[in-house]
């Protein structure tokens, strides 16, 4: 049982990363001097290239400013950052690295830190694992005297790198070395793998002694073994040019002087074991990381705590409810709410809490003109939820007018401080009023696009607001407009990047002219006169800007959206939902046609919407086949032995499976869980699939010779309820388990002002010290805490259980670094 119960253990890694900026970058090798180029810089697992960002402007301290969010799906040992150079005429030259062993991610986890930039050297570039086996040996010769050995196996790697997008041509160099002696010996090449198998055996004479007795079996000289050790080096072979360093391992022979065999994984090292050499001042990179590793249990382990943070809606007060709790507690961490948020909309509990939490801070509101305005628990968790719910909303509404605003680069500044020589004012403003007018009115002819979550709480929040203050006649429409306005769509303008509507924060002149259609936006829609919505812009360009468009049809055009958005009348559907793009970017393609021998993989743009998948020749070419995603069977990982290539998937259909190689294995998990999320409900879904390709009469993974034979491997298994977001509970409810025991001493203060509270009679002199907190009813409060407490104790003890059962050191998942003593 124990062992099933680790077995569904999962590991789950992911990393937010801000790449800000540069300071006093060196020159680079090579003709030109970095002075005169432009830079970018790239992220790393291990060897792989995961994202990079936009080119920068020509600078020796380049601002980049870029966000990048990502689930990490394999193991890895290094994260680094690479700053580029921009080749004019040859390839990018690179200007120095920032590399961080994922043992020392957690050091500067949620802070930025400025890192010195390393020099970027070949033999420091390495990636993956090797699995050795020692042993001495004794023979006898002809005329009794004995020659012991010392036998090298080579038995395979893992994780290897890929040399230029393929999969290496590698091979392992054998070196015994000492003080006087440097016997080498080379594998066979193993072509196209980064997982190759060697299996090759070498031996190396040790000692010879003039006579053998039984005594002296296995006697080694002890200086003679102090000064020996094995050395293995990987390398990729390189017909026409010089072989690529892949890594080294060095075992010092003493490790046999106890154990005659040895047997173990390594991590492969950089040369000479990463001595580094002096080198010029490279600059420096100010980054921010977040690395969370979340050890996620078996399910029930977690059915407490999610029970009882899903009573929270049914909890009066609402203050003494855990969900509130943790808000309560965590309130300085903005990000604290959102497993919270991800756990409730999955079991349709969020609008009940977030409509109980919202009367709470209407009862602290004097003023409606402030209604919903502050940083509350009320506003992040509907910030969060329009952020999770209405992302397909937003790629509908504002994607085609955004992706217009960047990429025909129309000047719009209006700022006479800002205006460049040459600049029209008059046309600038011309130009902002046009996309001013497309974001509005794609804003307020969006209401049937709305997503029926979002007009839930957009009507409890009307109703809420009228009941607080019932004389006020606009204040149905502000409770509305604060969220959908200026908390939704006026930040996705100014910030398309966060919201996937644009790959890339946009240049500086195209970030100018989202910031000034966003405040327009934000003033549109927001409800009040005339009079209060000009004063809201201090700068008087701005004033005079808004003052072009005609109020009365403005207000009545948002008044009418802001109803259909919030009212208690069913929206009619047409039936017909829109096309929404979901992923599109470059891959390398090939289909499975009739079993030739060899088959060229061709780049492709790969599209996925909510109605098809197609692949085109280019971005913005017609499709050259389209899959209608209802007709998509199965969507699952290739082996890398299929076409010894990495990051493989393939998509059944009705016709031929389609495989398709992404550019690493981020870009491949998300299109594994994109197009796994668009098609898990269709009929006719495999159970089982191939892992492998049908070639030469056969399949490559079970030997089935025939093409119709049914899969040989379970298909990934697939959640049929809520379809519409993609949630793990588990590990929301883990990440909740995290952030409560992290704030284990502010769980502790206010059960302790809680008992203080409700034992004492006297006047609330002793309020003030509890004043962070929200302690409506302290015994309901407490009872709570306890609840949470006790739960907490047993989980943890679940984490200690499991965490006693680390790999052995030396194992796959545990591998040796360095040298063994």
């Amino acid at each position: 049982m124990a062992e099933e119960d680790n077995a569904s253990i999962r590991i789950l890694q992911s990393l937010r990363s801000k790449i800000c900026e540069a300071k006093n970058l060196g020159p680079v090798s090579g003709p030109n001097r970095q002075r005169d180029l432009c830079t970018f810089c790239t992220i790393s697992l291990d060897q792989e290239e995961v994202f990079r960002t936009k080119m920068s402007d020509k600078s020796v301290s380049p601002f980049y400013g870029e966000d990048f969010y990502f689930e990490i799906p394999r193991p890895f040992q290094c994260l680094s950052f690479y700053v580029y150079a921009k080749g004019v005429f040859q390839r990018d030259l690179p200007v120095g690295k920032v590399s961080i062993r994922k043992d020392d991610l957690c050091k500067y986890s949620g802070k930025e830190h400025w890192f010195s930039l390393q020099p970027v050297d070949p033999n420091s570039e390495v990636q993956g694992k090797v699995h050795l086996e020692m042993r001495l040996s004794e023979m006898i010769t002809e005329n009794g005297s004995s020659v012991q050995r010392l036998l090298v196996r080579i038995m395979e790697c893992k994780e290897l790198p890929t040399i230029n997008g393929q999969n290496c041509d590698s091979y392992a160099t054998v070196s015994l070395n000492g003080p006087a002696r440097s016997d080498q010996k080379k594998t066979k090449i193993k072509k196209k793998t980064s997982n190759p198998s060697f299996e090759e055996t070498f031996s190396f004479e040790i000692t010879r002694s003039s006579s053998y007795s039984k005594k002296s079996h296995f006697q080694v000289e002890e200086e003679d073994i102090e000064k020996l050790e094995i050395k293995v080096e990987l390398w990729n072979n390189e017909n026409l040019a010089q072989d690529v360093f892949l890594g080294e391992t060095r075992v010092p022979v003493k490790i046999l002087r106890n154990d005659h065999i040895h047997k173990a994984w390594y991590l492969l090292q950089p040369k000479g074991n990463g001595s580094k050499s002096k080198s010029d001042d490279l600059g420096s990179l100010r980054l921010k990381l977040t690395y969370i590793e979340d050890t996620v249990l078996p399910s029930a382990c977690y059915t407490p705590l999610r029970n009882l943070l899903l009573k929270s809606p049914d909890v009066k007060p609402i203050s003494a409810s855990a969900a509130h709790i943790l808000g309560d507690i965590c309130r300085e961490r903005y990000e604290a709410v959102l497993p919270m948020v991800r756990l409730l909309l999955y079991h349709n509990r969020f609008v009940p809490f977030v409509s109980a939490v919202a009367v709470l801070e209407l009862e602290n509101t004097q003023e409606a003109n402030t209604i919903f305005r502050g940083n509350s628990l009320a506003t992040r968790c509907i910030d969060d939820m329009m952020k999770i719910v209405g992302k397909s909303y937003l790629a509908v509404t504002l994607k085609p007018v955004i992706d217009e605003i960047c990429e025909s680069s129309k000047t719009c500044e209006i700022d006479p401080v800002k205006l460049k020589e040459g600049d029209n004012v008059e046309v600038n403003k011309e130009n902002l009023q046009v996309y001013v007018q497309k974001v509005f009115s794609s804003i307020t002819q969006s209401s049937s696009s709305c997503p029926p979550l979002m007009c839930d709480v957009f009507r409890s929040l009307r109703h809420l607001a009228c009941k607080r203050f019932p004389g006020d006649p606009h204040v149905q429409y502000s409770a509305v407009s604060s969220f959908v306005f200026l908390r939704f769509f006026a930040v996705a303008v100014l910030s398309p990047h966060s919201f996937q509507l644009r790959s890339h924060h946009p240049d500086p002149e195209i970030s100018r002219t989202l910031t000034l259609i966003s405040k327009t936006i934000q003033t549109l829609g927001s409800w009040g006169s005339l009079s209060k919505k000009l004063s809201s812009f201090k700068e008087t360009y701005m004033y005079d800007f808004f003052k072009s468009f005609q109020e009365d049809k403005c207000i009545e055009k948002v008044k009418k959206f802001l109803d259909e958005i919030s009212s208690n009348v069913s929206k009619e559907s047409s039936g017909l939902e829109d096309a929404v793009v979901l992923k599109e970017g470059e891959v390398q393609k090939r289909t499975q046609r009739k079993p030739l021998v060899k088959k060229t993989f061709q780049k492709r743009w790969l599209r996925v919407t909510n109605r098809e998948l197609s692949y085109h020749k280019h971005k913005g070419k017609e499709a050259l086949c389209t899959i209608n995603v209802k007709n998509i069977k199965a969507v699952e990982k290739l082996d890398e032995s299929a076409f010894n290539r990495k990051n493989m998937f393939q998509v059944v259909h009705s016709e031929k499976p389609l495989y398709v190689q992404a550019g690493n294995c981020v870009e491949a998990s998300e299109w594994l869980e994109i197009l796994g999320q668009v098609s898990r409900c269709n009929e006719g879904r495999l159970a089982t699939f191939h892992p492998s390709n049908y070639t030469s009469g056969a399949w490559q993974c079970c030997k089935s010779q025939s093409s119709s034979a049914p899969g040989c491997k379970p298909c990934t298994a697939t959640m049929l309820d809520n379809l519409q977001l993609d949630i793990d509970c588990d590990r929301e409810t883990e990440r909740i388990f995290s952030l409560l025991s992290s704030n284990s001493t502010k769980l502790q203060n206010m059960e302790d002002a809680c008992a203080s509270m409700a034992v004492y009679q006297g006047p609330q002199r002793e309020q003030e010290e509890y004043s962070k907190f929200t302690i409506q009813e302290p015994k309901e409060t407490f009872q709570t805490l306890k609840q949470l407490r006790n739960i907490m104790e047993e989980l943890q003890r679940q984490h200690n259980i499991r965490n006693d059962t680390t790999a052995q050191y030396g194992s796959l998942d545990n591998p040796i670094v360095g040298k063994t003593s």
